[in-house]
């Protein structure tokens, strides 16, 4: 099968999974197709896939991230002691885990080829992230809290896990208990880190952009809490502050020169 098989065959097996789009026209342009292919695999509710579905999406996922380039963090160069900044595509980077701003379902973004971080990650780790992060709220029974962490296997990423925290939605002017969420978003995700020997974790700018926190405090609160946890608990993991936007890592840049 070429690569736009399997991308065809994946659609057709979605189609079929719901009769509300199984009467979808598939449309001809290559780009299109891949659009697709990737609302179809958002709005997937958690649930099992048959063996040669998971094997035929797996190869097609595997080779749209190697065609992306794929970074290691041994390419990179720290900006401070055990600490780097890497604009790009996180669902590229091979480090041993990413983080992913989630929702507090914890299920992914739903929303057909939305633009948001949570999206892109279970895009491209596959349907099995959705069901493993469904199996973990069922077992907690309900909503993840603000601030707390929880890791899955990557499955079709180049990196090991993903950790996925719940940072503080903003409305309005920035709270002292919106601050100390966020922290705790960063510590929780370190210290899950540690627990499962991660080596090297890679941070999106949690609750930024559809969370609405401030950039520049965002970017502050991140660098002050990774650099206090390191200092107190002597953890000797790297951390890769990811950012996407020029305007992000502008302001990482500035802060992690300044301190």
């Amino acid at each position: 099968m070429t690569q736009s098989e399997k991308g065809l065959y994946l659609i057709r097996e979605l189609q079929q999974e719901s009769m509300q789009y199984e009467k979808l026209s598939v449309p001809y342009p290559i780009a299109e197709q891949k659009q697709m292919l990737r609302a179809l695999l958002n709005v997937r509710m958690p649930k099992p896939a048959r063996s040669e579905f998971l094997e035929i999406q797996d190869n097609y996922l595997q080779e749209e991230i190697r065609q992306k380039g794929i970074t290691n963090p041994s390419d990179l160069s720290p900006i401070q002691q055990g600490i780097y900044l890497w604009q790009g595509d996180i669902t590229t980077l091979a480090c041993d885990a990413i983080v992913n701003a989630a929702n507090s379902q914890l299920l992914g973004c739903f929303c057909p080829c939305h633009s948001c971080i949570d999206n892109v990650i279970h895009t491209f780790a596959g349907v099995q992230l959705r069901l493993a992060c469904a199996e973990l709220m069922s077992r907690q029974g309900h909503e993840e809290e603000t601030g707390n962490a929880k890791i899955t296997p990557a499955f079709n990423l180049p990196c090991k896990y993903v950790l996925h925290t719940v940072g503080p939605i903003i409305m309005g002017k920035v709270k002292l208990k919106d601050k100390e969420q966020l922290a705790s978003c960063y510590r929780s995700c370190l210290a899950l880190a540690d627990e499962n020997n991660v080596k090297s974790i890679a941070f999106c700018c949690i609750s930024t952009g559809e969370f609405h926190f401030p950039n520049k405090l965002a970017a502050n609160i991140a660098i002050q809490t990774v650099k206090s946890y390191k200092a107190q608990t002597q953890s000797k993991i790297e951390v890769i502050f990811n950012v996407f936007k020029e305007n992000d890592y502008n302001i990482y840049k500035k802060l992690l020169g300044a301190n």
